[in-house]
């Protein structure tokens, strides 16, 4: 059936990202992405220049849309408890929905290629000025952004679990534990200069 522009590149994304997921980069060709879609090769090379653009793409789409629901969900938040509480609700929930997004951003086909780690690593970088613009305590900023990096790897190593079917899935569970060690562990957190102070 042919499908409108629009529609038929939501749908390639959508074939492509499972694929990639599944087998990686380098082992996933662009005719394997294009028979799973039951279209030609040509249809989508108009789509895509070329599988790396393909799979770049894919990469800074996950990152949008991941960042996106970090933000709208921290935004309404009228505590900083309640900001850790929902971000990481949102977190989670998403890993549960995009399985696939996952493990394209943080699996090992993105560490296995120059481009891609640059890409995945700037990803990163952004979840934690997020997370440290968050952390409401009395710190430097380079002492958040470490703490930042922290709960970004600490959810990172959660979802790895999640997407590998093992321990708990549920993301308003999850969400709550991590939560709640993450405030209760930031809330004991002293700057430099008090933890010098009290030696």
């Amino acid at each position: 059936m042919r499908l409108p522009a629009e529609q038929r590149r939501t749908q390639l994304l959508d074939i492509a990202i499972e694929l990639f997921a599944e087998h990686g980069f380098h082992s996933t060709s662009m005719e394997d992405i294009a028979d799973a879609a039951g279209v030609t090769k040509p249809v989508l090379y108009q789509h895509f220049p070329s599988k790396r653009a393909l799979y770049r793409e894919l990469i800074d789409d996950v990152d949008a849309k991941l960042t996106h629901q970090l933000v709208l969900a921290t935004a309404t938040a009228t505590t900083g408890r309640e900001r850790v509480q929902e971000g990481f609700v949102a977190y989670f929930r998403f890993v549960a929905e995009h399985r696939a997004a996952f493990r394209l951003l943080f699996g090992s086909s993105v560490r296995n290629d120059p481009e891609f780690t640059l890409v995945a690593d700037a990803t990163i970088e952004r979840f934690a000025d997020l997370i440290a613009d968050l952390i409401e305590i009395d710190a430097a900023p380079e002492h958040r952004r470490t703490l930042a990096h922290a709960v970004v790897g600490m959810a990172e190593a959660t979802s790895r679990r999640v997407t590998n079917d093992e321990g708990e899935g549920d993301p308003e569970r999850l969400a709550h534990w991590l939560a709640e060690m993450t405030w209760f562990g930031l809330r004991g957190v002293r700057s430099e200069q008090t933890a010098g102070d009290r030696t």
